[in-house]
């Protein structure tokens, strides 16, 4: 019995690794097809429980959970059980962004990486609206943002502390404490943010 053919630049793995993989492909697929772990659950008839300790490796799929999951991506079973090596260059067109409208649309962030594989560091360019004023909740503990205005001028709080930066200014804050962004000018800002994940921490 032949072994089916596998896809170029992709290479067997260790049965040991095999749980990994199948998490790594699966986060990259789903983030390609950009579905909730919610849609691609009712979708594939599994629990968005099973589905998120899959992508993290920590739960090997059966067969029939595997099936299920391939079919709601409409891919093979083997494109799960292979690991595919990292480009070397990603182009990420303007046209094809992947855009998150917050705070009622006076908030969106532009993600300036590619979602295929898991990473510890986030690059993300935010457009604040005039009169923006954007909280966001505490990260895990040890995550860090660097961010540096561009255009306009912004308030940050990070916990108690108050910063206004114009362009041109950087802050690196911990994160891991409620924070927000407001846009304090009269013309709408914009800004470049790098959030970096701790190594052994879960995001």
């Amino acid at each position: 019995m032949t072994s089916p053919k596998e896809p170029p630049g992709s290479k067997q793995i260790a049965d040991a690794d095999l749980t990994l993989v199948i998490g790594e492909n699966l986060r990259r697929f789903r983030g390609q097809k950009d579905l909730s772990l919610e849609k691609l659950a009712r979708t594939a008839r599994v629990s968005r429980a099973m589905l998120g300790q899959i992508e993290l490796g920590k739960s090997a799929p059966t067969i029939t959970i595997l099936t299920r999951i391939a079919a709601a991506l409409d891919l093979p079973v083997t494109a799960f059980l292979t690991r595919q090596p990292a480009p070397r260059v990603t182009v990420l067109p303007l046209t094809d962004s992947q855009l998150l409208h917050t705070g009622g649309g006076d908030l969106i962030s532009r993600a300036l990486f590619p979602f295929s594989r898991e990473r510890k560091v986030e690059f993300y360019e935010l457009r604040l609206a005039e009169g923006c004023d954007y909280r966001s909740e505490a990260h895990a503990p040890a995550t860090t943002e660097n961010l540096v205005v561009s255009a306009g001028h912004i308030e940050i709080e990070v916990g108690e502390e108050r910063f206004r930066l114009g362009s041109g200014d950087a802050i690196f804050f911990a994160a891991d404490v409620i924070h927000s962004y407001r846009n304090v000018g009269t013309e709408p800002a914009t800004a470049y943010l790098v959030m970096t994940y701790p190594e052994n921490g879960s995001y």
